[in-house]
């Protein structure tokens, strides 16, 4: 018999226009499709008509768990999986997955249905240079937070990290200690949904403006070495 396919199916991370048409069908055709939270995929799978079933992966998986997956596949059936929003594998749960299966069973096929990406979506927009970037996931919550900052105001390329609204205020507090007063910075605030919003300027422009807390953040951070 020959192995099932997984699929890494990127979602919408607001705005549900933008889902493709390939991960429309790609979710229907599938056996199961595993998500972070079954409550929120059940409403993207409503929204489309899609009524494949939905089981549980998130950070809280264990071993067994990947394992009934990997058993999954090697029985024939096509999987995909999801992530609450965005790409799956980005700084998500399903890297260590996909990493997971590949060691237990290299000929495992996993096929990528790209699409919506709150990384790329931040940088197209940013007006800093893109044609090298670093991207840092989120900061640490508590040990090892400074170092984080310190070594990302250093960085030779254009840095970009998310950060959760109720640490947003202790975020920029961070960047204040350790970046230039001149360094251009860009903040995209809840991108594709309703209430998006682009803050631009220095560290100590941004803070001025009063950044409504409310949300999901990627932040931008321009290279000390840029012309």
């Amino acid at each position: 018999m020959n192995s099932g396919i997984l699929y890494i199916v990127a979602t919408p991370i607001g705005n549900l226009g933008d889902i493709t048409n390939r991960a429309i069908e790609t979710l229907k055709s599938v056996d199961f499709v595993y998500c972070e939270d079954t409550r929120d995929s059940s409403r993207i799978m409503a929204e489309f008509g899609i009524k494949t079933a939905l089981k549980s992966y998130h950070q809280h998986s264990s071993a067994r768990d990947i394992l009934g997956i990997l058993k999954e596949l090697e029985q024939g059936r096509n999987l995909a999986v999801v992530t609450d929003a965005g790409t799956p594998g980005i700084s998500d749960p399903g890297n260590l997955l996909i990493q997971e299966l590949l060691k237990r069973n290299p000929q495992i096929k996993i096929v990528p249905i790209p699409g919506a990406s709150a990384v790329i979506a931040a940088l197209s927009i940013s007006g800093l240079p893109t044609d090298k970037f670093l991207f840092l996931g989120f900061p640490p919550h508590k040990n090892k937070r400074q170092k984080f900052f310190k070594e990302l105001a250093l960085e030779k390329y254009t840095v970009v990290f998310y950060e959760s609204g109720h640490r947003i205020s202790k975020c920029l507090a961070n960047l204040a200690t350790v970046l230039e007063p001149s360094r251009p910075i860009v903040v995209c605030r809840e991108l594709t949904k309703k209430f998006e919003t682009i803050y631009r300027g220095t560290i100590a422009e941004i803070i001025s403006q009063k950044i409504d807390e409310r949300g999901e953040f990627v932040l931008i951070i321009r290279t000390i070495y840029a012309k």
